[in-house]
């Protein structure tokens, strides 16, 4: 076994994109799940107690919250797993506790089950994606990350589009019990592929497990997620659960970042921040993360709630996004391996500033073709120049041992910042919408007169609705041409809602460019080779 660093081509080999390949395979697994489920939540509710007595939102809403919680809780163990076990035997590992957690999420025959099981699928979820960037990286050597990591930036731009069109698709003529069993085949593929194409690494632990450590952040992010991701059904930041939860989660993660810097080899190694580039690269990731993945809700739920298009069309509406990050993915990734990504980032992020800005002016008949396609598409041609440019310059300049360490500690970050920018812009637009006049009447006016067509205890009711009365009143006696107005009317209001929480996303975005303008502007050496003489266990490439 050689002590000496391996020698990496320039170009990109068969031998990388095929272990490329496992890569992408295990993270689409991971990142679809995340979002596909999201489009069975109404079929849940009915689907193990019956139409009549549905589960509340908030119950079945847990399906999604259990697998994230999972997925953020195991993320930590990576870096140190990764070391004692090697990354081929527990990436396979990681492979087949999500395909065993899919096929038993099919099977499950209530809901405590479901969210049971989705846990397990959670587990090795959080394994796959920084096991697949360490992976990558260490396949890649440094003259080759930028392109390797646009590889991986495939599906972690395209999951949270392709995600609502595969649930949509399959509930529409399937059930819901194959969003998870079209993990089955998906999975044994990956396993045979992995065990196939991953090089067989030889680990040589050298650390102990951080037990200590492992009390407090595990549990911490768990808590302080959960916190995060409750207030949308709460409503406010304010509320009991999210104040108690979040704040034990954080004094939690609070006494870990003290504890991590006396033992020598910490759960999550919080040293590596000493790096510059690291640390600035991380703080841009994490703004860029909140403001990203928040605004990446609003689009398909504009679609659905304000123009009513179903989570297939939406999903297939949202496309134009991916298809532009896809284009400029791989030039962005080539860029990266040649000039500092400085010069890189600003760009992609003025192109997402500018379409989230456009996104402002959308009310509810704005032209599809005319206006919102080519706005979503100019924004996907930023997101695909920014992500992983911003991972590319992360990772760069950390030394061979130290890349699944750095890997975890940016999912953690990306975990963390997409939880605060859902619960974010689920609060602005929920709270928006509540406060419209127009709307908050228009739903309270739906239910009370749900179920009956007596025009007279229709009329009876409407002086309790005085913004809804104005409307009808207006259109005359006509009560098609009344009804037409008054849903014209609120889906206006509910897209003027719509764009002024775009506009809370585009400020978001906009701060990402002050960290952004201190990333790397002129060209860096790359540490990797740096600890390969002995000090780190080599990596045996094919």
């Amino acid at each position: 076994m050689s002590s000496v660093a391996p020698e990496y081509p320039d170009k990109i080999d068969g031998a990388v994109l095929k272990i490329a390949g496992v890569v992408v395979l295990g993270a689409i697994m991971s990142i679809l799940d995340i979002t596909v489920v999201n489009v069975a939540l109404p079929d849940l509710q009915t689907t193990f107690t019956g139409a009549d007595n549905p589960l509340p939102y908030a119950t079945v809403a847990w399906t999604v919250t259990a697998y994230t919680l999972a997925l953020a809780t195991v993320i930590p163990l990576t870096g140190w797993a990764a070391d004692r076990f090697g990354t081929k035997r527990l990436y396979l590992l990681a492979v087949a506790l999500f395909t065993a957690g899919s096929v038993l999420c099919a099977m499950a025959n209530s809901i405590n089950m479901l969210i049971l099981f989705r846990v397990l699928q959670g587990l090795g979820g959080g394994l796959l994606m920084p096991l697949g960037m360490t992976i990558m990286t260490k396949a890649a050597g440094p003259k080759r990350m930028g392109r390797l990591m646009a590889i991986l930036g495939v599906p972690m731009l395209l999951g949270p589009i392709l995600g609502p069109i595969l649930g949509g698709w399959l509930i529409e003529h399937y059930s819901w019990h194959w969003i998870f069993l079209i993990n089955l085949p998906l999975g044994i593929a990956a396993l045979v592929y992995a065990w196939w194409a991953l090089p067989s690494d030889s680990p040589e632990p050298t650390e102990s497990f951080d037990f200590v450590g492992m009390l407090m952040m595990s549990p911490g992010l768990a808590l302080f997620l959960y916190g995060i991701s409750s207030i949308p059904e709460e409503g406010t930041f304010f509320s009991a659960k999210v104040i108690g939860f979040g704040t034990v989660g954080l004094l939690l993660l609070i006494a870990f970042v003290i504890y991590s810097f006396k033992p020598e080899h910490p759960l999550l190694d919080l040293r590596l921040f000493a790096n510059r580039q690291l640390t600035v690269a991380t703080i841009t990731m994490f703004i860029f993360a909140a403001a990203f993945f928040g605004g990446l809700l609003l689009v398909p739920t504009y679609f659905q709630q304000v123009r009513g298009e179903s989570p297939f069309d939406a999903g297939l509406l949202v496309a134009p996004q991916g298809i532009g990050a896809m284009l400029t993915m791989p030039i962005a990734g080539a860029l990266a391996d040649k000039i500092p990504v400085g010069r890189i980032v600003p760009f992609g992020l003025l192109a997402i500033i500018g379409g989230m800005f456009a996104m402002t002016q959308v009310d509810g008949d704005t032209s599809y073709w005319g206006y919102i396609i080519p706005v979503l598409f100019v924004m996907g041609l930023g997101m695909g120049a920014t992500m992983m440019p911003i991972m590319t310059s992360a990772i760069k300049t950390l030394t061979h041992h130290q890349v699944a360490r750095g890997s975890t500690l940016l999912n953690i970050t990306q975990q963390i910042a997409s939880s605060v920018g859902v619960a974010i812009m689920s609060v602005v637009l929920t709270n928006g919408l509540k406060n419209d006049k127009l709307v908050s009447q228009a739903q309270g006016f739906q239910e009370a007169t749900k179920g009956t067509k007596d025009p007279a205890l229709i009329q009876a009711t409407l002086p309790k609705f005085p913004a809804v009365a104005e409307i009808v009143a207006s259109a005359g006696s006509n009560p098609a041409a009344a009804q037409a107005k008054l849903m014209s009317a609120v889906s206006d209001a509910m897209g003027k809602v719509f764009g002024s929480t775009f506009l809370v996303a585009a400020i978001l975005v906009s701060l990402t460019l002050i960290p952004a303008l201190m990333m790397p502007r002129k060209h860096e050496e790359s540490h990797f080779a740096d600890d390969a003489d002995g000090t780190a266990p080599p990596v045996l490439i094919h």
